[in-house]
């Protein structure tokens, strides 16, 4: 990606008149990698040529190398395209692309047309210098212009299936098909014969289009410690976080260079590449749409494509177990099985539950019984610590949808755009900025004074993030602060009733001035 910025030179004048200025353009091109006649020098070629034709000056070049085109996602130079365009920085009146598809493949047609509206409310036009028709705004114009949308994301639709029939055949003929070999195995290149070339190293790639890759045993070393894994699991009992303990006493690194974690050994215990078995399409994520999680009969899977490291019996005994563990409890077994851990260990805990082979996740047992402390009472352990503040969390959490549901039905109402991002709630507001929403519970001190701490993701970089304050008994929202990242950029405020100015001035009654400013409002020309 790349921005380049070229001065106007002034034209000479004659003794009379000047030389009419040429307009001033800039160009953005695109490459995913699909063919090398969309190479953005070819594009820039044909572009300066029509630049010519025109009598166009290019003066500002957005390049975006290597990037797909479904989404505004990871395109950075588009995306400080739109920003120059609103904010009046670029000097130039007119955009010139290769075609419809280098402007983007989106999968929802009206989702390019706004990118270029955006730019035509500007004041900015969009001109397609290799289409076949003039984007002047004409009935037959705005007709071709839209089946080229159509066209650009259907295409990348026949070619998402294409693709992955041809990754499927690929899968029953025993080839690996993306993604780290894992700990105590390697991937392998073999050439079309099925001889083997070498070893592929973290992040290679094969380069002739023949080849194939298979996954081999790795170092004894590593092959002894996965069978070790499987051995504590099956034979000793260990659970998955006491494996992966043991395993960072000993100073033992994943394939990642990285400490175990209790997920980490629970790929191992699950994934059937190691005895062998090829399997795909587990998860789904065409399209850079929403990942699915696909059923066991939608996989893709060739047994023994590969030697395994791992016995199959001692494997199964495995899945067995991890199965066992996650079965369908009745609300009796459960409570039965708490009671019994009860009278075990004298105390019930969270930890102590995750621990115990014959009860699933603790977070199981609270989402079945209404949280942790209902499940406790049922079984007769009355913790003597005071758990309310696990209540009140849980009653927050489940507020916290309907708030995020409010925010997005009232922007929408006011004629706004919002996106959510579903794994961190992000919402992208009129594609021009980010709000991440949090709730802050009230805490009464010893002096009886309340107290809000408000905890704010910047991990997220939200450009605004809205502070929702519960009043003194958690039941009812009290009031807002809207606190803007360039201003509030510590990761925590502890805030009381009465606040310095600087802070206050961020407080509100309602969010009606939030949604006033995410108001999409028509600008007379």
């Amino acid at each position: 990606m790349q921005t380049h910025i070229e001065m106007a030179t002034p034209f000479p004048r004659t003794g009379i008149s000047a030389v009419p200025p040429l307009r001033r353009a800039a160009q953005y091109v695109r490459m995913s990698t699909e063919h090398q006649q969309y190479s953005t020098e070819n594009q820039r070629d044909a572009i300066a040529k029509y630049a010519a034709h025109r009598g166009l000056k290019v003066v500002a070049t957005y390049a975006d190398d290597g990037k797909s085109g479904l989404r505004l996602d990871g395109r950075d130079a588009l995306k400080r395209l739109i920003d120059d365009v609103e904010n009046g920085t670029g000097d130039f009146d007119l955009i010139l692309v290769y075609d419809v598809s280098r402007w983007g493949r989106f999968q929802d047609a009206d989702e390019s047309a706004y990118y270029e509206y955006i730019c035509k409310r500007a004041g900015v036009q969009i001109e397609y210098c290799a289409e076949q028709f003039e984007n002047d705004g004409s009935p037959v114009s705005n007709i071709v212009k839209a089946v080229k949308r159509t066209m650009a994301g259907e295409y990348v639709r026949e070619l998402s299936v294409k693709v992955f029939a041809g990754q499927c055949r690929l899968i029953e003929l025993g080839y690996r098909q993306g993604g780290a070999a894992g700990f105590g195995l390697r991937r392998v290149l073999v050439d079309a014969g099925g001889n083997v070339k070498g070893e592929l190293t973290r992040g290679e790639q094969k380069s002739i289009h023949t080849d194939r890759v298979i996954l081999m045993p790795g170092p004894d070393a590593e092959v002894a410690v996965v069978n070790q894994i499987y051995q504590w699991f099956v034979r000793d009992g260990l659970v998955e976080s006491v494996i992966a303990e043991r395993l960072n006493r000993q100073g033992l690194l994943t394939d990642m260079g990285r400490q175990w974690t209790r997920g980490v050994v629970h790929q191992i215990l699950i994934n059937e590449k190691y005895i062998g078995h090829n399997v795909f399409n587990r998860i789904s994520f065409k399209l850079k749409k929403k990942r699915v999680k696909n059923p066991p009969e939608a996989w893709i899977r060739a047994d023994d494509a590969f030697d395994g490291i791992i016995d199959p019996q001692l494997f199964y005994t495995a899945r067995g177990i991890i199965q066992e563990r996650a079965r369908k409890f009745s609300n009796e077994e459960l409570l039965e099985a708490l009671k019994s851990l009860y009278g075990q260990k004298g105390l019930l805990s969270a930890s102590l539950i995750n621990e115990c082979h014959a009860l699933p996740s603790s977070s199981i047992i609270g989402s079945r019984f209404g949280g942790l402390l209902q499940a406790y009472r049922k079984v007769g352990f009355l913790p003597t610590r005071d758990y309310r503040f696990l209540e009140t969390n849980r009653y927050l959490r489940q507020m916290y949808p309907g708030i995020i549901s409010d925010v997005v039905s009232n922007i929408e109402r006011l004629g706004g755009k919002i996106v959510q991002d579903a794994p961190t709630d992000l919402l992208v507001v009129n594609g021009e900025f980010t709000v991440s929403a949090i709730i802050a519970r009230c805490q009464t001190t010893k002096s009886e004074s309340l107290r809000w701490n408000l905890r704010l993701d910047n991990r997220l970089e939200p450009d605004i993030t809205v502070a929702v304050r519960m009043d003194s008994d958690n039941r009812k929202l009290r009031d807002y602060f809207l606190l803007p990242r360039i201003d509030i950029q510590q990761a925590r405020l502890r805030v009381g009733e009465e606040n310095p100015f600087s802070l206050d001035a961020y407080r509100f009654d309602t969010l009606d001035f939030f949604f006033d400013m995410a108001a999409r409002v028509p600008m007379r020309r």
